[in-house]
């Protein structure tokens, strides 16, 4: 097994400012895109087909220039074509209204494709699952928020908790728009999962701090070594899952892993970059006040 050495930070060197610039400043770029994206789509990312309703079809084409015969065969063109690595099948996906189910079966059957699967989504059904999930993560984060102000009962080192957070699902968001990553249940639920991951990395390190004895220094090196080996660990795992899930074709669990490995690479850089330097004013200068 390979151990994990955690390098010691001299925060010393290092003024409040210099620590939270970089996080802030990704935070506000990812921040631009996001509502950029909202200003021009409508919504905070691409939404998938189980908000925006249509049908998806797997297909097997033989044959030469697969992709050519796939544009060919449709009478309305696909708003994405996908092929799978694994198996090289092609993962095709029709706009709700576009064209019907039954007609889209009959024009792969037509065109000589073997239909592996077909999955189809009303624009209704999709709509108020896009609105459930949506609420379900602002709960989250609002029920994340309440809970860490009542575990602390201070205000610094809870908004610290709570911007790290923030930043940790901001950024991957962001990231999926670039990427082209549509945002769909299951993306969701890594987002929710990636403020689970912050939230306990963040406790993790105000504990240590605030509760535990010992300089600050000596705090926060030791709750770096728990929570940067917990952290990177998370990462690889990750990274295997992401790219065998993306050489076996299960697009999901790529989205997934993509998004998990970026959200903690954030959650890195927030917990001891910008919530290092937040608890250090709060243990220096703000709890004289």
């Amino acid at each position: 097994m390979v151990a994990i050495t955690v390098p010691e930070v001299d925060y010393t060197e290092y003024t409040n400012r210099q620590l939270v610039a970089v996080p802030l400043a990704l935070l506000a770029v990812a921040l631009l895109v996001v509502v950029g994206w909202y200003v021009v789509t409508g919504a905070p990312a691409n939404l998938g087909l189980e908000f925006t309703g249509g049908t998806e079809l797997r297909l097997d084409v033989d044959g030469e220039n697969p992709r050519e015969q796939i544009d060919g065969a449709f009478s309305t063109e696909p708003a994405t074509v996908q092929q799978v690595a694994a198996d090289g099948t092609f993962v095709v996906t029709f706009q709700e209204g576009s064209v019907t189910t039954s007609q889209l079966e009959a024009e792969a059957t037509d065109a000589g494709f073997d239909i592996r699967t077909i999955d189809s989504v009303s624009p209704s059904f999709g709509t108020d699952t896009g609105l459930l999930a949506l609420g379900g993560v602002v709960a989250a984060f609002v029920g994340m928020s309440v809970l860490i102000f009542v575990m602390f009962r201070s205000f610094v080192p809870s908004l610290a908790v709570v911007i790290s957070a923030f930043s940790d699902v901001m950024i991957p968001l962001a990231m999926m728009n670039l990427l082209g990553i549509d945002l769909s249940l299951g993306t969701i639920a890594a987002l929710l999962m990636l403020i689970g991951y912050s939230v306990d990395s963040d406790i993790l390190l105000n504990n240590s701090i605030l509760r535990r004895s010992g300089s600050f220094y000596e705090s926060t090196s030791r709750a770096m070594r728990t929570g940067v080996t917990m952290t990177l660990t998370s990462i690889s795992a990750m990274a295997v899952m992401t790219v065998l899930a993306w050489l076996f074709g299960i697009q999901i669990m790529t989205a997934i892993g993509l998004i998990l490995v970026i959200g903690l690479l954030a959650d890195l850089m927030n917990t001891y970059l910008l919530n290092v330097s937040l608890l250090r004013w709060h243990v220096y200068e703000g709890v004289r006040r």
